[in-house]
């Protein structure tokens, strides 16, 4: 069979199973409404929770910074793509986490694979422990990080400890523990106190992906570490990005000088590729100032979540234990799940359809995303359409 047969015998496979992705492009800036084909729709399954991607001032750091530095950085950051930009980023992202150095990553998934994969190099004899519903970049840089890896249960600190208790001897060997900080498909969080706890007892390391945290959460939005109260000395491995809450692109990881010069050193992901734009780094300066003395954005978004919650519950639409912009309608088929995404469309309401493997199998859902940029108005537009979609969820 030739590569295209094969191929295609696979994509059929895929479609049968109603878990075919397709991809849609959009036709305006990001925001509350877009432009697809044509059609202008309300977004509900965007991460720019605070909306920032389109602020007029964080578009016009970007002008600015473009036309002193161009649009690319032109190099890795160890070569001669580090512009002072991206070092008053990486300084005002450690005084924001508490920490006293940050190092800015071409993307989220590129600093959770370079890191853990830094952190667990010898020779295959460490130890990763990661939550089962964690998201794909983690769990890649856990498999390809050579180390001895293992999945405990979602948010079950019982069955973390009891799995690092059987290596207690060990102590010649390192041990990494990894959680998301908000669970991008579930909206949840991790219960960081007592997973710090449980590392110190037993001399492991703790990692957090507050990619979906960062901004919405915490004192100035600094995070879910922030919000539990957690420090360096608890969470000594912080990833966070700037595509969501920040509105523009990339991450960073934030922590000790040895761990940032370590990552420097043997983070690949960093080592080996282009930085971001000068003017993106410039752009994020600028949503980082919005971000912390804006404190209306967070407010309205905790409005907006209550209200939504409020509504579909009322509709006897399955929600998800969240109390964050993430809300999972849970539907479990993933053809039941893909018909409701397609029937809110064509009364103009966009949310993705979740179907496995992002979630495991049985769990898809509608992934409900809301933004402080949303309104009151468009929040009631939204669960009037769901109202009159409902009959899908009961078929």
């Amino acid at each position: 069979m030739n590569i295209d047969e094969e191929l295609n015998k696979a994509l059929e496979s895929r479609k049968t199973a109603h878990l075919y992705r397709n991809r849609r492009t959009l036709e305006s800036a990001q925001g509350p409404e877009i432009k697809l084909a044509g059609k202008t729709c309300l977004n509900f399954c965007s991460n720019d929770y605070l909306g920032l991607a389109n602020n007029p001032q964080v578009i016009e750091s970007f002008k600015s910074a473009a036309d002193k530095y161009g649009v690319g950085s032109g190099a890795s950051h160890l070569v001669v793509g580090h512009s002072s930009l991206h070092h008053q980023l990486e300084e005002a992202l450690a005084e924001f986490t508490g920490r006293p150095r940050a190092l800015l990553f071409s993307s989220g998934y590129m600093a959770n694979m370079g890191t853990i994969a830094a952190l667990l190099n010898n020779k295959g004899n460490d130890y990763v422990y990661e939550d089962r519903l964690n998201h794909a970049s983690l769990l890649d840089g856990g498999r390809i990080s050579r180390a001895h890896f293992q999945r405990f249960k979602h948010n079950d600190t019982d069955d973390l400890k009891t799995r690092l208790e059987k290596t207690a001897t060990e102590s010649d060997r390192r041990k990494l523990v990894v959680v998301d900080g908000v669970f991008s498909m579930d909206g949840d969080l991790s219960p960081l106190p007592e997973i710090a706890k449980i590392c110190q007892q037993e001399k492991a390391w703790l990692m957090v992906d507050d990619a979906h945290g960062l901004g919405v959460l915490g004192k100035e939005g600094r995070g879910t570490l922030s919000h539990y109260g957690c420090t360096i000395e608890d969470v000594p491995i912080l990833m966070g990005t700037l595509g969501k809450s920040f509105g523009t692109a990339g991450a960073f990881v934030a922590g000790s000088e040895a761990l940032i010069e370590t990552l420097i050193q043997y983070a690949r992901t960093y080592i080996y590729t282009t930085a971001i734009p000068p003017a993106v780094a410039a752009a994020s300066l600028t949503s980082l100032e919005l971000l912390k003395k804006e404190n209306w954005r967070r407010e309205k978004l905790q409005t907006l979540i209550k209200q939504f919650r409020k509504g579909a519950i009322e509709l006897g639409y399955p929600l998800g234990d969240s109390e964050t912009a993430i809300q999972p309608i849970l539907i479990g088929d993933s053809e039941q799940a893909l018909a409701l995404s397609q029937a809110l469309q064509q009364r103009g309401i966009l949310i993705a359809a979740i179907r496995p493997p992002t979630v495991p199998k049985g769990t898809a859902r509608l992934r409900v995303t809301l933004s402080a940029e949303h309104t009151e108005e468009q929040l009631a537009q939204l669960l009037m359409a769901m109202e009159e979609v409902r009959h899908i969820l009961l078929n």
